[in-house]
């Protein structure tokens, strides 16, 4: 079985060093939406989460990259001036290539983040980039996320009885 351990577990996206992503060649952060950067049920984007991603934009590129609607990532990608792709049926690749053709990036310089193993760190360890798994916001998940998480949680019981990894043990 293919390795899906995350290159880093992270809290939530306030506690990823991005200072250091950045000296490690990361030029662009791909986030997930919902339960990654808001909740499922939030319209607008917290004005923590904002500040946050208004400060990432002077040193990234900021992506969202969203299973989700067009209608659901829209006041997200306006409000916060970034570029985002929906529908990107994630595991697979396609919105991570998207992304990486319309900015001429190399893999080495983009990293995917989001809070569902079976999606988002699948998605970009297909793709050949790094990682960051954190933890959902909420939780509250959409009908077909609920499924995911089902199989997310086999996968990670597996990990743990190996030793490769475990729920709320943090690293980078």
């Amino acid at each position: 079985m293919k390795s899906y351990k995350p290159t880093m577990y992270k809290k939530d996206i306030f506690s990823i060093n991005y200072q250091k992503l950045k000296e490690n060649g990361i030029k662009c952060l791909v986030f997930d939406l919902d339960n990654t950067l808001a909740l499922i049920n939030e319209k607008k984007c917290p004005r923590k989460t904002k500040q946050l991603i208004k400060r990432l934009q002077t040193d990234f590129i900021i992506f969202i990259i969203s299973n989700n609607s067009y209608k659901r990532i829209e006041p997200y990608k306006r409000d916060l001036g970034v570029d985002a792709v929906g529908f990107a049926m994630k595991p697979l690749t396609r919105g991570l290539r998207k992304i990486k053709k319309k900015y001429k990036l190399l893999k080495k310089e983009m990293i995917m983040i989001g809070d569902q193993l079976v999606t988002d760190i699948i998605s970009g360890v297909n793709f050949n980039i790094k990682t960051i798994l954190v933890d959902p916001l909420g939780k509250k998940d959409l009908k077909i996320t609920s499924l995911n998480r089902k199989i997310e949680s086999f996968i990670i019981n597996r990990y743990r009885k190996k030793g490769i990894f475990k729920r709320g043990s943090y690293y980078d």
